[in-house]
């Protein structure tokens, strides 16, 4: 629900059509056959950008193991290929024309950041700025995602000027009657200038960067790590850390037995329309109302989505239907068939299709080995918040907190010469304390509660869910989506939330704690 990814008008323009019933038999058995296509393939083949068609081969063997697989898109992967390599408006300057070059000409550095996204930009800036020597190493590509966030939670980080557009108030539609207004000012952040004042703050700290992808990472003689990057480079660093999304198991090694990874998908395209449905004044955060139940049967009942809606004018409009979380991904061919079968039956006609979404945001999983020598930041860290998909604002906002811890343990190791012998290890499990101290693991324990109870939840018992998380007071679910309610705090949250809920509700909960592990988790 942070992160939205803006696609491109090569792919499938979406174009005005008469309304029809969806043959949801049809719509599944495709789907199912497609799956298992990919499946018994491995492989897909992604078109890219600017007209022109290029193959690019995607296997399983490219992943650690079949989470990892996962992570990075699994049955929808040739839609998260297309995504990330898709051009967009507006231009943004290649990082390398920006930033001082590296190579291994530059010497031992004192850290190396994996991964050019905004956790891993402001990282980089952060841990430079504390006087250490850092590299930045990843592909040179641009932001292709559409960020919403709180406008508050991005003015407390000094990136008031990156929003392009804010919305006074949003608005939650669960059925027919009494909408919700949320009383919370919704920004959409320009990618472009992001993108261009994270690299700006990387150049004023003296990162330099390279342009490649990282093969492996390698613990050499003298206690220093080699990062491997493509033709053979090789840079030297004290330490390495990873933020190159949540697929990153090549690099990083993740705890054993941890709970399963789910998904949160979404399709969505920004279009001109003859006239918006909704008042352009409101940023629409969820609208789960299901307008086609009137007309044929919906697939709501096995598949709950909700239509999230940017109203940029009275006329130009994102929409973007959403699945919270599944345990195996809903397929975007079947979310774009719910978008357009919602559209049309909402009277919305489609002039022009300006860009296309296909967003894939991994969700719960385990947590990284926090023994290991290597680091990780950002979704690579299983940052992403388990319940909503939220990660920017997190690592944005931690991002000088862990550099902090990183650049006293580097220099207060390198002043006692530690990271030449095997006490490296403590080292780096001194970082990860930082990250994931015991505090934060017992919140995320109870953020892996609720999304497990989610996707068990059918359109109606999210609906239910909702009414009542929104009637908590405002504090408390403003905590919840930011992550900042503290393990007493959720205790009171889950005491709150069952007192005020409905019978059918309370029912779900006591039996969802009894059976499912991530509730015998939190209870520990």
């Amino acid at each position: 629900m942070e992160c939205r990814c803006l696609g491109t008008p090569n792919f499938s323009p979406v174009a005005p059509r008469r309304s029809r019933a969806v043959n949801v038999g049809l719509v599944r058995r495709r789907l199912w056959w497609r799956r298992a296509e990919g499946k018994r393939r491995g492989e897909g083949k992604v078109r890219c950008s600017g007209g022109e068609r290029r193959s690019s081969v995607v296997t399983r063997e490219e992943y650690a193991d079949e989470e990892d697989y996962i992570k990075a898109g699994g049955s929808e992967i040739v839609y998260v290929q297309m995504q990330r390599e898709k051009s967009v408006d507006g231009a943004q300057a290649r990082i390398a024309d920006m930033l001082p070059q590296l190579s291994m000409a530059n010497g031992v550095l004192d850290l190396v950041v994996i991964g050019c996204g905004p956790a891993g930009l402001a990282l980089a800036a952060e841990t430079a700025k504390l006087g250490l020597k850092v590299g930045l190493i990843g592909p040179d590509l641009p932001f292709t995602n559409n960020y919403g966030v709180w406008e508050d939670e991005f003015n407390d980080l000094g990136l008031q000027g990156c929003i392009e557009h804010v919305w006074q108030d949003t608005i939650i539609y669960l059925n027919d009657e009494n909408p919700l207004f949320i009383g919370r000012a919704y920004g959409r952040v320009s990618r472009h200038l992001l993108r261009e004042e994270l690299v700006r703050r990387c150049l004023e700290s003296g990162v330099s960067y390279l342009s490649s992808k990282v093969e492996s990472i390698v613990e050499g003689t003298n206690g220093n790590s080699h990062v491997i990057c493509e033709s053979n480079v090789v840079i030297p660093c004290r330490l390495a850390t990873v933020a190159s999304g949540a697929a990153s198991g090549k690099l990083l090694q993740y705890e054993v037995g941890g709970p399963r990874v789910s998904v949160q998908t979404a399709y969505g395209v920004e279009v001109e329309v003859q006239s918006c449905p909704y008042d352009p004044n409101l940023m629409v955060f969820m609208d789960y109302r299901d307008f086609s139940l009137q007309k044929n049967q919906s697939p709501e009942a096995e598949y709950p989505t909700f239509l999230y809606a940017m109203p940029m004018s009275p006329t130009r409009i994102f929409f973007e239907e959403t699945c919270l979380a599944s345990k195996d991904a809903m397929p975007f061919e079947l979310l774009k068939t719910k978008l357009l079968s919602r559209l049309e039956t909402m009277g919305v006609r489609i002039i022009k299709t300006y860009e296309e979404e296909w967003s894939y945001i991994p969700v719960g999983g385990s947590l990284p080995n926090t023994e290991q020598r290597n680091l990780a930041f950002g979704a690579a860290a299983s940052m992403v918040h388990p319940a909503t998909g939220y990660s920017v604002v997190r690592s944005l906002t931690e991002a000088p907190k862990y550099a902090s811890s990183i650049a006293r343990i580097i220099k207060s190791s390198e002043s006692n010469n530690m990271l030449l012998h095997k006490s490296s290890f403590n080292v780096s499990m001194q970082a990860w304390r930082t990250l994931w101290p015991q505090e934060r693991k017992r919140q995320r324990a109870f953020f892996l509660f609720g999304l497990a109870l989610i996707v068990q939840l059918d359109i109606e018992g999210i609906r239910t869910f909702f009414n009542t998380f929104f009637r908590l007071p405002k504090w408390m679910w403003w905590g919840f989506l930011g992550s900042t309610l503290s393990s007493t705090d959720l205790v009171l949250f889950a005491f709150y939330m069952f007192v005020i809920a409905p019978s059918n509700l309370r029912m779900n909960l006591i039996r969802h704690l009894l059976s499912d592990p991530t509730g015998a988790t939190m209870i520990r």
